[in-house]
């Protein structure tokens, strides 16, 4: 028995430095493949790092290019903008000098048509004057015969003079001067003699831009004067035969005044309706409306 334990003790003695040897070379062994760990680790973070200056690199080269991008195109974009603000700029421009150009094309085409119609009129012969009976011409003085002896001279007649008409006007005369000389005669309060001189306007220039101008006048010359009728057919006249011009909304306002002034209540309110509907944003549709509200009050 005893030999026996001793037996054991000395394999155990013996074996004890093969164990110890044993767990060296595996601790050894553990320590190798930490390091191998710890380095593999240390390469992946220089390369993560790498990755990452890389990326930011790009980043910083892709941002600098989509500055350049932007800033070519909102360039190229200012640089349009101001070629499209000059070609309007430029097209205002012609728009202005073609407007301009058609008002003097039309007050030269009505300049030519008054010249035209004086060159008829000089070329007309003048009537001969009537021969008097008995084939003696007429002459300018009057021969009075003389009394016969003892006979008591009658009295001459009195000759009347002709009634004040307005001014003739020249054959030929432009456009503006008659319209100048119209007008003059409707400021001043001369109503007949503005009506006159609008109808010869509008006789002589049927085509101007002023016509309906003109027609509008003649039914205010009317109304001022206080001729009502004739200052509603006046304003129908304007209204039939110039439906797109300028002067209907006042057309349209007088024409009420004058049947309002006819105690035609009724088309009266009417017109100024018509006004405020088809017209609002004109002075005379503002007029108008007060009126309506005037006709509405009892």
């Amino acid at each position: 028995m005893t030999q026996k334990l001793f037996a054991v003790v000395l394999s155990l003695i013996l074996l004890a430095p093969a164990a110890a040897s044993a767990a060296t070379k595996e601790q050894l062994q553990m320590m190798a493949d930490l390091r191998m760990l710890q380095e593999q680790s240390q390469q992946l973070q220089l390369l993560l790092g790498s990755l990452a200056e890389t990326v930011k690199a790009v980043n910083a080269r892709l941002e600098q290019r989509i500055d350049q991008q932007y800033e070519t195109a909102r360039k190229s974009f200012a640089d349009q903008k101001l070629v499209i603000d000059t070609l309007a700029a430029d097209l205002r421009v012609v728009r202005e000098k073609v407007d301009d150009s058609n008002v003097r094309i039309g007050s030269l085409s009505q300049e030519v048509d008054a010249l035209r119609q004086s060159v008829v009129l000089m070329t007309v012969p003048a009537p001969a004057p009537a021969a008097a009976p008995g084939g003696t011409p007429p002459s300018s003085s009057s021969q009075v015969p003389p009394a016969a002896p003892g006979a008591t001279t009658a009295p001459a007649p009195v000759v009347q003079p002709p009634p004040l008409a307005a001014a003739p006007i020249a054959p030929g005369a432009s456009p503006q001067r008659l319209w100048d000389m119209a007008f003059a005669e409707y400021g001043g309060g001369r109503f007949d003699l503005a009506v006159m001189g609008f109808e010869a306007y509008i006789k002589s220039f049927p085509k101007s831009d002023m016509a309906d101008e003109a027609q509008v006048y003649i039914c205010s010359s009317y109304l001022n004067g206080g001729d009502y009728q004739k200052a509603v057919d006046a304003c129908d006249v304007a209204i039939r035969t110039y439906p797109g011009g300028n002067a209907l909304p006042e057309a349209y306002y007088r024409k009420g005044v004058a049947l309002q002034s006819l105690q035609q209540l009724a088309p009266a309110g009417a017109a100024f309706e018509h006004l405020v509907k088809t017209y609002p944003d004109t002075v005379a549709a503002t007029l108008a409306q007060q009126r309506l509200e005037a006709l509405k009050r009892p």
